[in-house]
């Protein structure tokens, strides 16, 4: 076994020379195997060892004991020990988890909080063949795609698997032939949960029934399917650097012919990548979201929106759609007030604002973030803000003065662009929708004695 765990490692380039890896270790026969192997290969490979041991206080005083086995094994070898004691009964009911789900989130959270406080370069778990198994079924049921089916990967990131090719009967025999005698769960030989139900009923009833060799024919499903998997990552990238352009780290512009052109499979694959890409992660988004937004472009209707979860937005427009992330109320200005002379950090942007000579004003006059205005024609104080119902507004080269909402209408500016759009103000009036206008009731003349300059630093307003 011990051989296999190395060919594994070097296979998939798990562990690099000085790496220091954070072993995942609940007492078990898995992760104490785990945990003895990477200890016997430490000098070969070259790499430091850190336990992480989280005692859940479902099991109380055999929780403890578990917790007391780890440690007193590190203390034996020299390996730095660290555990964390957590009620998750408590944490699932107050984030409504299952209790399976809270214990996920509960050990990992440890795993890396310790992977920033130690340096640590990967995150060792004890998967393996039969969990494999129990994955792919309990996906398979649940219903998922190639993503679901390929498994779990033997490097995630910072998480790696050295035990994914070894089956549960060799890591038992493992552990009784050297003498690591491991904490048994009684409650994983109770088919109480979905997991213990697939592994104690439903793959027993398959391989007596049907496949004696169902862990190995899954094993090599996953690997098939990860390939195929890889290949289409790569056609999706490609899809994607062709038909999406970044306006910002949350938005991002997709062009509705190239975008038609696609697969419909890589189109799903685009807007799943897209999402992640702004999120950080795939939280709360599923297939029948990925329709909805195909369904939505197919009409191709512009102006049209969907807020497929909660914090993701889909705007129409007319060769394009957006995704992006959806802005809340607390990023909207509500007259703030601008110091002249100074720089001034509001929300997103930076804004300075000085009185500058003519010189200046002739050199940059035609910037689109940098606008000049008469000072003198300036009523009280100056101001940033986002629009509000009944805002009006008149444009250069206009005498009288119109609707926010129709200047908006006339300059085609998206519908889910205007409530973000800062506008500069003074005690009485608008005097410029940054990116696009300045007022005619402040411009610069020939009688200007004194420029006020106004930058702004953010130069994706209005593109999103």
């Amino acid at each position: 076994m011990l051989k296999r765990v190395v060919n594994t490692i070097k296979g998939y380039n798990l562990i690099n020379s000085r790496d220091n890896i954070i072993v995942g270790v609940s007492g078990g026969p898995d992760s104490m195997a785990l945990l003895d192997v990477l200890l016997k290969l430490t000098n070969k490979l070259n790499f430091n060892l850190f336990v992480a041991h989280i005692n859940h206080g479902v099991r109380e005083i055999e929780a403890d004991k578990d917790e007391l086995y780890v440690k007193n094994f590190c203390k034996s070898n020299n390996i730095p020990f660290y555990s964390k004691v957590v009620n998750m009964d408590l944490y699932a009911k107050e984030n409504k988890l299952s209790k399976e789900e809270a214990g996920r989130e509960i050990r990992y959270s440890f795993f890396y909080e310790l992977k920033r406080k130690l340096n640590g370069d990967k995150i060792a778990v004890a998967h393996n063949k039969n969990d494999q198994c129990e994955t792919l079924l309990m996906r398979f049921l649940r219903g998922t795609g190639l993503d679901g089916l390929k498994g779990m990967e033997y490097k995630n990131g910072n998480i790696i698997r050295p035990l994914l090719d070894i089956s549960r009967k060799e890591i038992e025999e493992y552990c009784i032939d050297n003498n690591l005698n491991p904490r048994i769960d009684k409650s994983n030989l109770k088919p109480i949960y979905r997991r213990n139900k697939i592994r104690l009923e439903l793959i027993p009833y398959i391989e007596e029934n049907f496949n004696p060799s169902l862990n190995d024919a899954l094993s090599r499903t996953s690997k098939i399917i990860k390939r195929d998997q890889d290949f289409l990552e790569i056609t999706t990238k490609k899809a994607f650097k062709e038909i999406a352009n970044k306006k910002s780290k949350e938005v991002y512009v997709l062009d509705i012919k190239k975008f038609n052109k696609l697969h419909i499979s890589i189109k799903t694959r685009v807007i799943r990548y897209t999402v992640e890409k702004i999120k950080g992660n795939l939280k709360g988004l599923e297939q029948k979201h990925v329709e909805s937004i195909i369904k939505l472009i197919n009409e191709n209707k512009a102006g049209k929106r969907i807020n497929i979860i909660k914090d993701i937005l889909i705007v129409m427009r007319y060769d394009n759609f957006v995704i992006k992330k959806r802005k809340t109320k607390d990023e909207l200005i509500s007259n703030e007030k601008l110091e002249i002379n100074n720089y001034n950090q509001i929300k997103n942007y930076n804004i300075e604002v000085s009185i500058v000579n003519k010189d200046e004003f002739n050199f940059n006059k035609k910037h689109r973030f940098i606008k000049y205005f008469d000072y003198d024609k300036i009523e009280g104080g100056l101001y940033v803000k986002t629009r509000k119902p009944g805002d009006r507004f008149t444009p250069l080269g206009m005498k009288g003065s119109k609707k926010l909402k129709d200047f908006f209408i006339d300059e085609k500016i998206p519908r889910d662009k205007r409530d973000s759009i800062p506008l500069i103000c003074d005690d009485n009036n608008i005097i410029w929708i940054v990116g696009f206008r300045i007022s005619e009731l402040y411009k610069v003349t020939e009688a200007t004695k004194r420029f006020l300059k106004i930058k702004i630093d953010k130069e994706d307003i209005g593109e999103e």
